[in-house]
């Protein structure tokens, strides 16, 4: 083969925690007798809430196929890129085993809001049963260097306090604000998701919306943007570079002698899956995956999670352009150009077929 996959999860293989019916029909195409990938894959998810190796094990019982944390992509795994960072105090916020996901990207100091939160306990004090009955005083030594955002966390209040105190206090977060530390300790966000497609019948809200909150307050009460030092997740264009690197490294493995010339990103979103692949072909490469990025990435969209054929904007984007809203993050900027899908397709079995037949192949 000389093209790879690049499948999303949530909305293209399942919805919430049930499974689409085409994706099993799909997988079945993909791998040979022997339970091997004809071509390389690699799933490219925006969630960010668990370590690869258990989202790989997920994935091998929903779609009846062997995967293996290698072709697994989560949105915070081009992290492990950024080293600088890697031995210094990070506060970590999200949810799930956020030390073990920030100690296997190699962070070797992550401390959490709720450990933070036991450290000062006169910062949370939103939820009145949460407030500390006896005030003690708790003598901090370290100060916390630069944050990272995993995704959405689970009291919203909390987290936004706290991280608002560490970007206030330039990591001291038991001391009076200094409006003047601008720019703020560095700030590292994965997952710009405004919303996801889970059970329900519409989108829900994602770690997009908790950023939109987090960005509103820092600028309400500073009166500048908060700033990031990196955004990762899709549809960022280090994380295709990632991705196509490991789809690289499959070809590799198995010895495929083709150069891989065509990525296939399937997805359900316009405003990560669509405009990442686009955003992919626009850019030129300047870092350590720079050698490696040759491949042209070709977007096809499925309509079974958060694209609606009957609600989206019209294909003509041009002519529609005053009335669409822009679902994407802030720092990106709305061409119409970049949501539009190279194909449109009903699900992912689909999508398979379609490639095969483009790239003409009989596995």
């Amino acid at each position: 083969p000389s093209f790879g996959f690049l499948f999303d999860i949530d909305g293209v293989l399942v919805r919430g925690k049930t499974p689409i019916p085409a994706a099993r029909t799909a997988f079945q195409k993909l791998v040979n007798s022997q339970g091997q990938f004809v071509a390389p894959v690699v799933f490219v998810t925006n969630a960010g809430n668990c370590l690869r190796q258990e989202k790989a094990a997920q994935l091998s019982q929903l779609l009846g196929v062997p995967i293996s944390q290698d072709q697994v992509m989560m949105s915070h795994s081009p992290l492990r890129m950024f080293k600088r960072y890697h031995d210094k105090c990070v506060l970590v916020s999200g949810q799930g085993p956020l030390l073990d996901i920030a100690h296997d990207l190699g962070f070797c100091q992550p401390i959490t809001i709720e450990t933070l939160r036991e450290k000062h306990p006169l910062l949370d004090v939103v939820d009145h049963d949460r407030r500390p009955n006896v005030l003690v005083s708790v003598d901090l030594c370290f100060q916390v260097l630069s944050v990272v955002l995993f995704g959405e966390p689970v009291r919203w209040e909390t987290n936004l306090q706290l991280i608002i105190d560490v970007l206030l206090t330039s990591g001291y977060p038991g001391n009076p604000y200094h409006r003047e530390n601008y720019p703020h300790i560095p700030v590292l966000a994965c997952n710009m998701d405004l919303m996801w497609v889970a059970e329900a019948q519409s989108p829900r809200f994602g770690h997009g919306t908790f950023m939109v909150c987090l960005e509103n307050i820092y600028k309400k009460i500073t009166g500048k943007d908060l700033k990031y030092k990196a955004l990762m997740g899709k549809p960022s264009k280090v994380t295709y570079q990632y991705a196509e690197y490991l789809i690289r490294a499959q070809a590799a493995e198995r010895q495929w002698q083709h150069p891989i010339h065509t990525l296939y990103a399937v997805g359900d979103n316009l405003m990560t899956d669509v405009y990442g692949a686009n955003l992919y072909n626009h850019n030129s490469w300047e870092n350590e995956l720079a050698s490696a990025a040759a491949a042209h990435c070709r977007s096809v969209l499925v309509c079974t999670g958060v694209y609606n054929p009957h609600t989206e904007v019209p294909l003509d984007t041009r002519a529609s352009i005053a009335e669409t809203v822009f679902h994407g993050h802030r720092d990106f900027r709305f061409e119409p150009a970049l949501v539009e899908p190279d194909h449109i397709v009903p699900d992912v079995d689909a999508a398979v077929d379609l490639v095969f037949q483009l790239e003409n192949f009989a596995p």
